[in-house]
């Protein structure tokens, strides 16, 4: 008895190692066949080409879309790229009666309230009032409504327009009064112009202007660079003598500025010059001791008699009475 049941387990024992060596092999199979590109059993599933870029383009227009040609993807193949236009910035500089539309608002305003009635207390007031904001100053506005009652009464004025007719004729004749505003200049004597002014307006900016305009007249003209305070005013005067065919006068930076100008005199007398043109460096008209210094070079050029022509003011970004108050 105990024979067979030892009989039965060999045989198991066989079965079961054959049946193991059999699935090994298939497997062993199967994994040559993958390397060696054959088919198996289940078939592959069929993927779908990817979508060409101008598929995405064609789906991505929109209906009614004209077609893009696109440029080549070779990368040996020359791209030409189309060139981009840009338009140049335009800018519009603003003109003289834009630059007075605040002026202008303040006389509309209150012309247009007078309009309509007759002419009583109110409307003096209201003339008044528009010029003072218009910052014509206390005395020019004074002298301008005497004017006008004075006018109004001779003319017997009785309708509000006519007093602005008569109010604009007023300010025409006050503004072309000593209308001639030409630079004195005595051929065969020396003429000194000196510029001033506070920082920044353009003094020397305007010495070039005028340099040029009279060496362009054929005069021979001396540039004083008398600014030995700002930091390269020199050389600035001096780049704008060799524009305009001018000569230069100029000491050391920080030097004093009376010894330019007193140079520039001797130069303009030895070298038989025309014009000196006196470049100063920026004064506040309520700093004293800076406008001392302004009265020390008028002085200098004063030694030689009836030499200084012209004092110009050189005013910019400064309207009505705080222009008035710096002359």
């Amino acid at each position: 008895m105990v024979v067979v049941i030892i009989v039965v387990v060999v045989v198991l024992g066989l079965l079961s190692a054959g049946v193991a060596v059999a699935l090994s092999r298939s497997a062993r199979t199967k994994d040559r066949s993958r390397v060696a590109g054959e088919p198996l059993a289940r078939p592959a599933q069929r993927l779908e080409p990817a979508p060409t870029v101008e598929a995405l383009e064609e789906l991505l227009a929109p209906p009614g879309a004209p077609d893009v040609i696109l440029p080549p993807t070779h990368p040996d193949a020359d791209v030409v790229e189309a060139p981009v236009e840009i338009e140049p910035d335009v800018v519009e500089r603003p003109r003289l009666r834009d630059r007075l539309g605040r002026t202008r608002s303040a006389f509309s305003g209150a012309f247009g309230r007078i309009r309509g009635r007759k002419i009583d207390d109110d409307t003096w007031d209201e003339i008044e009032e528009s010029l003072l904001l218009a910052d014509v100053g206390m005395f020019t506005t004074t002298r301008l409504l005497d004017a006008l009652r004075l006018r109004a009464k001779e003319t017997s004025a009785t309708e509000p327009d006519e007093l602005i007719a008569l109010l604009r004729d007023e300010v025409v004749a006050l503004l072309t009064a000593d209308a001639d505003r030409t630079l004195r200049m005595d051929v065969g004597q020396a003429n000194v112009w000196m510029f001033v002014g506070v920082n920044g307006v353009g003094k020397t900016t305007t010495i070039g202007k005028l340099a040029s305009q009279r060496v362009h007249e054929g005069h021979r003209v001396v540039l004083a660079a008398a600014d030995t305070f700002r930091a390269a005013a020199a050389e600035q005067l001096g780049m704008w003598a060799e524009r305009t065919g001018g000569e230069l006068v100029r000491g050391q930076e920080g030097a004093d500025p009376g010894s330019v100008v007193f140079d520039a005199m001797a130069a303009a007398s030895g070298r038989g010059v025309d014009l000196v043109l006196v470049d100063t460096a920026g004064r506040l008209h309520t700093k004293s001791n800076l406008m001392e210094e302004l009265k020390k070079l008028r002085r200098i050029v004063d030694r030689t008699p009836d030499a200084l022509k012209e004092v110009l003011l050189v005013i910019d970004a400064s309207t009505g009475q705080n222009g008035l108050v710096q002359a």
